[in-house]
């Protein structure tokens, strides 16, 4: 197999890693530079709102500059903006730096997985896909434990350097090792596109991602959701009219795209939380410590990995429809039976849950990542991989405003939350994972080349 998913993944694992990494920390770096934890979390806001607004950029310059040009240069950005984080004395200079590390980040996982694409032969594509997608996977479990961990047995601020040795090698890796993809010709920038778009994105996962946060009046949020909203059906009525839009929506006419983006988003809005709402469930419900609850939790992680080994026979011998509809189905209810541990269940058990859970959604990811360009036009897979990539920290952000709302609901005169609390967010995180069966359910005709094959 080629060493370049191997490359690529890097650009995954820092992006994946860094959005994470951050939460454990929050209050140590609030204490240190002068703020509040709340009013730090405009960070995370600040992250995916860079990422909305310059995704959609991603393809158009991969065939403009080169995807090898485009990668290296953001995570030269990646690194500027880590750089930037750990020498913050202020709250705005680190919610200005975590928006250039999202600037980089926007990058990485559209054109890694539009060159994975490229330079990789269609029998190897599910294979070459498993690789690229442990990373994204693994992330999330390992970044609460790991940003922890430094925040209290190092400082803080190694939580942004860890990740620059892997961007520099990132950099090396690529430009020694990695074919040039195919680059397809380009038009002139969709300027208006562009901006309808950023506004639009960014006014939503904004508004998402503030609306169960204390920091602004809710007001504000909720006309930034509106003003994003009424923005989006501009640019949709803006992208009928050209054909160099700088994100072609007809892409969404192609059934096997329609069903994996959709499904993917409802997968996100259910799991993209759980990470750490488990977590905060085994440390404020259980009365574990960071580290035990980092270790349970890390299992997920470990499921992820071994599912690389089960992949690419598992869809050859059952057909990418039926093991998406299977595998969604099987996160939904393996999220929803970790909405019924209590204290008193064993450790072993609760590892094995979270092993599974994270094996199942792994195979689902990977399918996400084959399908997204799988059955799309060669001109139109810039544009797809860069819809699938924008979707995912909307997605994202629904999913920690939904988390984060009901929890906030539930606990009554500001009181802790109950076990039961957590168990119930959870059950709406199962059953909006399960719900993306129905994607492909309703769409039958998904994955029909591979299928074939």
């Amino acid at each position: 197999m080629s060493r370049t998913p191997l490359i690529l993944s890097v650009a995954l694992f820092m992006e994946s890693m860094d959005a994470t990494v951050v939460s454990t920390s929050l209050p140590a770096i609030a204490a240190d530079i002068g703020t509040t934890a709340a009013a730090l979390k405009l960070s995370f806001a600040a992250y995916y709102v860079a990422m909305a607004i310059f995704v959609p950029l991603s393809a158009w310059l991969a065939d403009r500059i080169g995807c090898r040009t485009v990668l290296r240069t953001s995570m030269a950005l990646f690194i500027l903006g880590s750089i930037g984080c750990a020498a913050s004395q202020s709250l705005p200079s680190f919610v200005l730096a975590r928006f250039v590390e999202g600037i980089g980040a926007a990058f990485m996982a559209p054109v890694a997985r539009l060159a994975l694409f490229r330079v990789t032969p269609g029998e190897d594509l599910v294979r070459a896909t498993s690789w690229l997608t442990i990373p994204p996977t693994i992330a999330p479990m390992l970044g609460p434990p790991l940003g922890g961990f430094l925040t209290t047995f190092v400082a803080w601020q190694w939580i942004f350097l860890v990740n620059l040795p892997l961007a520099v090698a990132g950099i090396v890796l690529i430009s020694r090792f990695m074919p040039e993809p195919v680059r397809l010709p380009t038009r002139s920038l969709d300027f208006k596109g562009f901006v309808l778009l950023a506004i639009s994105l960014s006014g939503l996962v904004f508004g998402a991602s503030l609306i169960s946060m204390p920091i602004l009046p809710v007001g504000v949020t909720l006309a930034t959701i509106a003003l994003g909203g009424l923005t989006g059906f501009g640019y949709l009525r803006h992208a009928r009219k050209r054909t160099d839009a700088v994100l072609d929506m007809s892409v969404f006419r192609e059934p096997t795209f329609r069903a994996t983006t959709i499904g993917t988003s409802l997968m996100l809005m259910g799991c993209a939380a759980l990470p750490y709402l488990t977590a905060l469930m085994l440390q404020l419900g259980f009365g574990m410590n960071a580290f035990e609850a980092g270790l349970l939790v890390f299992s997920g992680a470990i499921g992820a990995l071994a599912a690389k080994f089960i992949v690419a026979p598992l869809f050859k011998q059952m057909g990418f429809l039926r093991i998406m509809i299977l595998s969604a189905l099987l996160s939904g209810v393996g999220i929803a039976v970790k909405a019924t541990l209590l204290p008193s269940t064993p450790a072993l058990l609760i590892m094995a849950l979270l092993f599974i859970n994270g094996l199942v959604r792994s195979v689902y990811f990977t399918g996400h990542a084959v399908l997204t360009v799988a059955d799309t036009a060669p001109e139109q897979a810039g544009h797809a991989t860069a819809i699938a990539a924008v979707s995912r920290p909307v997605a994202s952000a629904l999913s920690f405003a939904l988390a984060g709302g009901l929890l906030g609901l539930l606990s009554s005169g500001g009181e802790a939350n109950t076990i039961s609390d957590y168990h119930l967010v959870i059950a709406v995180g199962a059953a909006l994972c399960a719900s993306a069966a129905l994607a492909f359910i309703f769409n039958r005709r998904a994955g029909k080349t591979l299928n074939r094959s």
